[in-house]
């Protein structure tokens, strides 16, 4: 955590509202998005996002500053997601023992210049998008592990952690879903190309 981080939650210690309300301000767009992505439902987005933050407001005196800010409040993000979806009747309760190989692989392209070009930070955030709706057709259990590994960036450890499932099941549930999404991609673009091969056969 950087010396201005741990000075802002210093302050936000003391009561200092000013400097709780530039937490919130810093983190409320992400934290949404990764409660929208999780439960697909906006309202129930919405109210996770408020609920992470008086949660926040509330447990602050207890943050020891072991995990980054953002870590920490992304966890109580993910558990409130839990609780939500576990009301929905999602349980994760699924069990998957099958052998996985050891895939590192990101879903999303990782760009080695740290200040791309326009273009390029455009066309990734299209790519973004594009996969973002296929994520959104993955089962909860699929879906959380997805969004807490690319997204959240946590390890599959710190994911075995928050969800209080296998190092096996992690990987696992990793694994299946991108298999789903690479084929899912692959088919979606078949398809487009078939639309667009039927457009030319039209016109000529």
């Amino acid at each position: 955590m950087s010396r201005a981080e741990l000075e802002l939650v210093e302050r936000a210690k003391t009561g200092d509202m000013a400097a709780f309300e530039e937490i919130v301000a810093a983190h409320q767009q992400k934290i949404y998005t990764v409660a929208f992505r999780i439960l697909e439902n906006g309202e129930d987005a919405a109210d996770v996002a408020q609920e992470t933050f008086i949660r926040v407001y509330r447990s602050l005196a207890n943050f020891k500053g072991d995990a980054s800010l953002s870590t920490w409040i992304y966890r109580i993000t993910v558990n409130l997601c839990k609780d939500a979806l576990r009301k929905r009747g999602h349980l994760f309760t699924q069990s998957l023992d099958e052998p996985v190989s050891e895939e590192s692989e990101s879903l999303y392209p990782q760009l080695a210049d740290d200040r791309p070009l326009p273009e390029e930070l455009y066309e990734q955030q299209e790519l973004k998008a594009y996969l973002e709706k296929f994520i959104a057709c993955l089962s909860p259990d699929y879906r959380i592990v997805v969004v807490m590994r690319e997204q959240m960036e946590l390890s599959y450890e710190e994911i075995s952690r928050q969800l209080g499932i296998s190092l096996g099941t992690v990987k696992s549930r990793l694994n299946r879903a991108r298999k789903y999404l690479r084929e899912s991609i692959l088919k979606d673009r078949e398809q487009e190309g078939k639309l667009l091969r039927l457009k030319d056969e039209r016109r000529g």
